[in-house]
């Protein structure tokens, strides 16, 4: 059976030393007393980044291949990680950009039927990366852009970064919106275990979704299509509960955000979720009832994720062949992501 991995993760040379050499945030520091390598994403939160973790994000060869060949994955959806280059001074940025988009197009071309790719843009020069994006989409194949949840001191609702959006739109190309430390900084009081994948990557991706729903940029943009991962970074949870202000009588209609429908209409209809990372039936059974099994995509989350562990979970499920069917290949063609 086919399986279509929409966000496995790699990472450029040029991006590392980049990071090294960079003495504003985001960079990578190394620890002369503990010989561990940091990417600080703020002074306060720092990730863990070995040789093991660094080596798969550069490999986009061999290694790669048989890991995904042991799960069972017939084809990766690639896109450079955490922190990206969105935090970057602009024309930094767009090099980098420009560099790991035609990386990739070359592991793809080399590989055509087991990568496909998400665009890297350096959004504060939403001109140019709305530019890229049409570059990547139309001369090399990509299937849209992943960005992350902040830009350091914005996000992507804000309305400078709308010349984008209507490029994705008007290119049908995905937008996989993506964690990173939050911008906020309550959620990074405790470091990277509150304001990492534990906690506050969930909770802030889930905060720019909101972002972006109360905007009014799915009115003004209705064909626009969002993924996110980790069966929706909570927001299947709150479907209900999201709605409170437009359901309950007493609420001064002035609260309201002007928009064309509820805010959970636009979760059901401009957004899909993936599995990546988030490996709790409980979690699974809500998001399938929240927003269907048609909205609900393979993602392993490599290499930070195990992809086997994802592929035994789905497999564990208390649903039909034919909806494993659907996450694993089916919904993903009949998006027309492949």
């Amino acid at each position: 059976m086919k399986k279509i991995d929409l966000e496995a993760h790699f990472i450029t040379k040029e991006l590392v030393d980049a990071l090294y050499q960079n003495r504003e945030y985001p960079r990578y520091v190394d620890d002369a007393v503990t010989k561990s390598r940091r990417l600080w994403y703020t002074a306060d939160t720092g990730e863990p980044i070995g040789d093991i973790l660094l080596n798969k994000l550069l490999d986009l060869e061999e290694n790669r291949l048989k890991n995904m060949d042991a799960a069972g994955i017939s084809m990766q959806a690639l896109s450079l990680t955490t922190p990206g280059v969105e935090r970057l001074e602009p024309t930094t940025g767009t090099a980098l950009a420009r560099n790991a988009n035609d990386l990739l197009s070359k592991a793809i071309r080399k590989h055509p039927d087991r990568f496909m790719g998400f665009a890297t843009l350096a959004p504060k020069d939403p001109k140019g990366a709305a530019d890229e994006l049409e570059r990547t989409v139309k001369d090399l194949g990509f299937k849209g852009w992943k960005t992350n949840s902040n830009y350091g001191d914005s996000y992507l609702d804000e309305k400078k970064y709308w010349p984008i959006l209507e490029r994705a739109e008007k290119l049908n190309a995905f937008i996989y919106l993506h964690p990173t430390v939050p911008a906020i900084p309550q959620l990074r009081a405790y470091g990277y275990a509150l304001g990492g994948p534990p906690f506050g990557f969930g909770i802030e991706t889930a905060l720019a979704m909101m972002r972006l729903v109360y905007s009014g940029v799915f009115d003004k943009y209705p064909g626009l299509r969002v993924i996110l991962g980790h069966l929706g970074e909570g927001l299947p949870f709150l479907m209900k509960r999201i709605d409170f202000a437009y359901e309950r009588p007493w609420i001064d209609p002035s609260v309201r955000p002007n928009l064309l429908k509820k805010p959970s209409d636009y979760l059901r209809e401009n957004m899909f979720v993936t599995t990546s990372g988030n490996y709790f039936k409980g979690a699974f059974l809500c998001t399938h009832e929240a927003v269907g099994i048609d909205r609900i995509l393979l993602s392993t989350d490599y290499p930070y994720e195990d992809s086997e562990e994802c592929i035994r979970f789905i497999e564990g499920l208390p649903i039909s062949q034919k909806d494993k069917e659907k996450i694993y290949y089916q919904n993903a063609q009949q998006i027309g992501i492949v």
